[in-house]
C-alpha cells in the first residue's frame, strides 16, 4: 500500500478499530474490472486472544439483503413477466386491506414510500403468516407515496411475495444468481449467501444481540442479528444474508458491469434493468430508488461522490456504495454491533471513509 490516499484511508479505519467502533472491518474498493485495494483489520471480537480478521472473514449483511438479494430477485421476476411492480399489494395478500391500502403497489415497497412504519410494535411474530396478518393490519404512518420512511416490513412482505412468484425460497433463488455471478467473474474466494454453513462459523464476526433478543447475553456467531429475520429462520426480504468483503465486490462489478452496457451477465444485472433499479424515486423529497439509496450530500457516502452514486447500508456496521460516473465501488463491512458503538458513530466513520476513498 503505497499511495498516500490507501494510506489515510488505512489510517482513518484503524482509528475507528482502536477507538472501539468495531473490532473486525474488511474494506474493498474496486472498479468494474475487479479490487484495487483489499485490507483486513483487527480481531473478530474485542477479546486479545480472538481470532484476527481475513480478507475470508464472513460478516452479516443485515439491510445489504435489500438491494442485494430482494431487488436483484425482483428485477430477476419482473424480466420474466413472473412480478408486476404496478400490482396492488392488495391481490396479494389478504390481510393488506383498508382504503388507505388499496393502490399500494410492489414498486412502492421498494421504494419505502408505502406508508408503513419501519418495524412493528411489539415483539416480532413467529410464523410468515402471523406476518403477513400484523403488517397487513397495523396502521399507515402516512398517505403512501406522500414521502419516504426506511421500512423493514415492507422489505418483509416483499420477500413473501417473491417466493410466491418464483416457487422456491428465497434462498434457493438468490443462490441461483450468485451461481450465475461466480461462473461469470471467476472470484473463487466470494461468498454470500443467506445464513452461514457450520464449517464456516469459526471466521464469522460476531455481533450481539438487541436489548429485547431473547438471545442475551450470548455472542452470535453465524446467527442472523436481526430479530425479525432470526424468526424467519433467517431467511428474510429485508435481513439474512452473510458475505465477505469478495462476495459483495462480486455484485457491485455486476453492478457497474451492467451500467456500462454489458449484457453478458444477464438478468438482472442487463443495462436496462440496472438503471431502472438505481433511478431516483420521483417520492417527493426521497433518496430512494428500487432497494437502493442514491446520493444525498448528507448520506452515508460522503460528500464526493457523483450524483449518480447508488449504494445502501446495514445495522450490523456494513455499507456498499458504487459510483458508476468514476467506475467505482467501496465496501466496508464490520460488526459495529459486536460493541457498543452508536450508530451515529457508524455513519461518521462511513462518511469519512468515502470521503478519503474518493482519491483512490
Amino acid at each position: 500500500m503505497t499511495s498516500p490516499a490507501f494510506a489515510r484511508v488505512h489510517a482513518r479505519l484503524a482509528s475507528a478499530m482502536d477507538a472501539g467502533i468495531f473490532p473486525a472491518a474488511v474494506a474493498e474498493i474496486g472498479t468494474a474490472d475487479g479490487p484495487i485495494w483489499r485490507e483486513a483489520f483487527g480481531r473478530l471480537t474485542f477479546d486479545a486472544d480472538s481470532r484476527a480478521t481475513t480478507l475470508d472473514t464472513l460478516f452479516d449483511l443485515a439491510s445489504l439483503t435489500k438491494p442485494l438479494a430482494t431487488t436483484m430477485l425482483a428485477l430477476d421476476l419482473n424480466a420474466r413477466r413472473l412480478v408486476d411492480f404496478a400490482q396492488p399489494i392488495a391481490t396479494e395478500f389478504a390481510d393488506w386491506r383498508g382504503e388507505d391500502r388499496a393502490m399500494v403497489t410492489v414498486r412502492d415497497l421498494l421504494e419505502h414510500c408505502a406508508g408503513l412504519p419501519a418495524r412493528l410494535l411489539d415483539r416480532p411474530p413467529s410464523t410468515r403468516r402471523e406476518f403477513e396478518f400484523e403488517i397487513g393490519q397495523i396502521p399507515l404512518d402516512y398517505h403512501p407515496r406522500t414521502k419516504s420512511v426506511y421500512s423493514d416490513l415492507g422489505f418483509i412482505l416483499l420477500g413473501f411475495l417473491l417466493e410466491d412468484r418464483a416457487g422456491q425460497s428465497l434462498d434457493d433463488a438468490f443462490r441461483a444468481i450468485v451461481d450465475r455471478l461466480r461462473s461469470s467473474h471467476q472470484d473463487t474466494g466470494a461468498v454470500i449467501g443467506y445464513g452461514v454453513a457450520a464449517a464456516d462459523r469459526s471466521r464469522t464476526a460476531p455481533t450481539r444481540p438487541l436489548p429485547d433478543d431473547p438471545r442475551r447475553p450470548r455472542l452470535l456467531t453465524g446467527d442472523v442479528h436481526d430479530n425479525y429475520a432470526m424468526a424467519l429462520g433467517g431467511v428474510a426480504g429485508h435481513a439474512g444474508l452473510f458475505g465477505n468483503a469478495a462476495g459483495v465486490g462480486v455484485f457491485a462489478r455486476a453492478c457497474l458491469n451492467a451500467l456500462q452496457g454489458n449484457r453478458a451477465i444477464g438478468s438482472p444485472f442487463l443495462p436496462d434493468e440496472m438503471a431502472r433499479a438505481t433511478c431516483k424515486s420521483d417520492v417527493p423529497n426521497s433518496s430512494r430508488a428500487l432497494g437502493w439509496d442514491t446520493m444525498l450530500p448528507t448520506s452515508s457516502c460522503g460528500t464526493r461522490m457523483s450524483p449518480l452514486a447508488f449504494g445502501h447500508v446495514g445495522h450490523t456496521g456494513v455499507s456498499l456504495w458504487i459510483d458508476p460516473a468514476r467506475d467505482r465501488y467501496f465496501t466496508l463491512l464490520t460488526n459495529r454491533v459486536c460493541g457498543d458503538a452508536t450508530s451515529e458513530a457508524m455513519q461518521q466513520i462511513r462518511r469519512e471513509f468515502h470521503n478519503l476513498a474518493a482519491d483512490i
